[in-house]
Order: structure tokens, then C-alpha cells, then sequence
């Protein structure tokens, strides 16, 4: 529960926010916990089942477990260097790119009941894809009528007790970009980090369920990590035992879990040291494995000195 160490640079304060990017889609997961734990959501149920428009569409039989944990089998290239096809009229859908010339202007929502094309089954191999997490965000939506950003406020940010506003950038007709538009500070980003190093709890109050915590520690199917597409950038020491569960990171060896987002974006939670670490970052390439490596070291380093 204490600042050991913290630090700020070109413009950065501690009283900045910065947006998370991908770091967004463990925030989001930690509001579907709650509702999990509520019986608002089932893990287990369909997609379809709460959002019908989608049955003609990729995620016709996949279920919020399989959208939890990456293991939904459509065929999309998460290539953020493109420069043309899926991903790019992705990210017009959502307002983070132009439009051409001449281009009529889509939605997020009618872009994912676009999706169609399959790569495999659902349940199978881990597959990293954005799409699936601003799916989440419908789900949120539609299964309580609250907007997200009501729901992230009344369920962890103010319980949390969080020093400053967030915000979260939102499409031309308001849906939320819960893959990767959550901006906070970072500060705010830690406390995130040290609530689940308690528990989930702050003081007497629980806000995250203690058996979600569990869950994303313990549940993840190292297999489907292992067959999936993203272990060559946390390989620095050879094949590092990891899971992915709930839109964490687990490094099993560790016990610990992160969140990661492109350019840079990091929490880290070990929670038998009882250490949190929290970084924002404006690199250059969106993933880069030695800067991967590095951030890694640094936290077990970290770990091991302090514990």
C-alpha cells in the first residue's frame, strides 16, 4: 500500500492520464467479474443469447468464457502496422482512424456483427483479437442497460477510491472502445493493482469477487496459451510457463498477472510479495520483444529484491 518508487517524464505527471490501450481489456474483464459474481453473467453462456444480432456472425456459438479468454476462432490479423484491410476499417469504426475521401462511416457495433470468417474452433488455441473485448463491452451493456462507462465508475473506480477521472474514447454513436481506450493515471492504475493485491477488497468493502482473483490466477488453460499466437514475445529465457484467463497475463512460475498494452502500456500484480507495477509508455513499435523482456526482468527484479 506504499509508493516505493515512482517516476515521470516528457510532460508526464503523476496527475496525468494516459491511455491504456490493451491494458483496457483487463479493466473491462474485472467489471464482468463483478457481474459474474452478481448473477448478472454467466461464464458459460452464449453470446447470442444476449445479443441476438450477432447470429449470423463469427460469434454465433462462442461464449463469454471463450470472449473472456481470447478463444474465440475468427480469422482476423491483429497486425497493427497495416496500413489497409480488417483491422484498419476496425479502427475507423471506431473513430481512431479517418475516413477516406468519399468512405460512408461505419460503427463499432456493425462492424463486429460483420465478422464472419473463421480460422478454427471456438475453445481452441489462444488467438489475440481486440474485436472480442469491444464485443465484451456490448455484452456489459446490453445485459445490465447501463452504459460502460457508468458501470466501471459505480463498480471498481469510486469503490476503489480512485483520485482522478477516467475516461474511455467512444465510437460515432457512443459505444465504448473497451479494447483499448481506457485513459487513466497512473497512480489510478496501480490502485487497480493493489486492490487485487488485497483481495479485492478495500478495508471491509469487497469490490473484485476473491473468486475471480482466483480464477485468473489459476484457471487458465496453459495449452491453449502455448498453441496460441503471442508466445514469441515472452520467450526471453526460453518458453515461459503462461496462461492467459479473464484478459490477464499469468506468469505461472511467478504468480503473477499483467496487463499489457501496445506502445508500452503495463500493470503488474504479485500478490505473495504484495508488489504492484504500474508503467505508461509512448514507444515507438506497437510490441517489441526486447522491451518486452526488459519491463518482465525489471518486475521479477523488483520482486526478488523487495520480497
Amino acid at each position: 500500500g506504499k509508493v516505493i518508487y515512482e517516476h515521470y517524464a516528457n510532460g508526464m505527471t503523476s496527475n496525468t492520464p494516459h491511455i491504456l490501450m490493451s491494458v483496457s481489456k483487463s479493466l473491462t474483464a474485472i467489471v464482468a467479474g463483478i457481474l459474474i459474481d452478481k448473477g448478472t453473467l454467466d461464464p458459460g453462456q452464449t453470446v447470442v443469447s444476449i445479443i441476438p444480432e450477432l447470429k449470423n456472425s463469427v460469434y454465433s456459438d462462442a461464449t463469454l468464457r471463450h470472449v473472456l479468454d481470447m478463444r474465440v476462432g475468427l480469422d482476423f490479423d491483429e497486425d497493427y502496422l497495416a496500413i489497409s484491410g480488417p483491422i484498419v476499417e476496425y479502427r475507423k469504426s471506431t473513430n481512431w482512424n479517418p475516413l477516406a475521401p468519399g468512405e460512408q462511416p461505419n460503427d463499432l457495433r456493425n462492424f463486429l456483427s460483420s465478422l464472419k470468417d473463421r480460422a478454427g474452433p471456438d475453445g481452441g488455441s489462444f488467438h489475440y483479437v481486440s474485436t472480442n473485448t469491444d464485443l465484451l463491452g456490448w455484452i456489459l451493456e446490453r445485459s445490465t442497460g447501463t452504459r460502460f462507462a457508468e458501470l466501471l465508475s459505480n463498480l471498481l473506480w469510486q469503490p476503489m477510491g480512485a483520485e482522478a477521472s477516467a475516461y474511455v474514447t467512444v465510437d460515432r454513436l457512443g459505444a465504448p472502445r473497451c479494447a483499448g481506450g481506457i485513459c487513466i493515471t497512473v497512480l489510478d492504475l496501480a490502485r487497480v493493482g493493489q486492490l487485487i493485491v488485497q483481495g479485492g477488497r478495500r478495508n471491509d468493502t469487497a469490490i473484485i469477487p476473491a473468486s475471480w482473483i482466483e480464477d485468473t490466477f489459476a484457471n487458465g488453460d496453459p495449452k491453449a496459451w502455448s498453441d496460441g499466437d503471442m508466445t514469441s514475445y515472452f520467450s526471453y529465457s526460453g518458453d515461459r510457463p503462461m496462461h492467459y484467463r479473464n484478459k490477464w497475463y499469468v506468469l505461472r512460475d511467478r504468480a503473477i498477472a499483467f496487463g499489457l498494452g501496445v506502445y508500452g502500456q503495463n500493470v503488474f500484480v504479485d500478490r505473495a510479495n504484495e508488489i504492484v507495477v504500474a508503467k505508461v509508455s509512448s514507444q515507438a513499435p506497437p510490441l517489441d520483444k526486447r522491451l518486452i523482456d526488459l519491463t518482465i526482468g525489471f518486475v521479477e527484479a523488483v520482486s526478488d529484491h523487495l520480497r
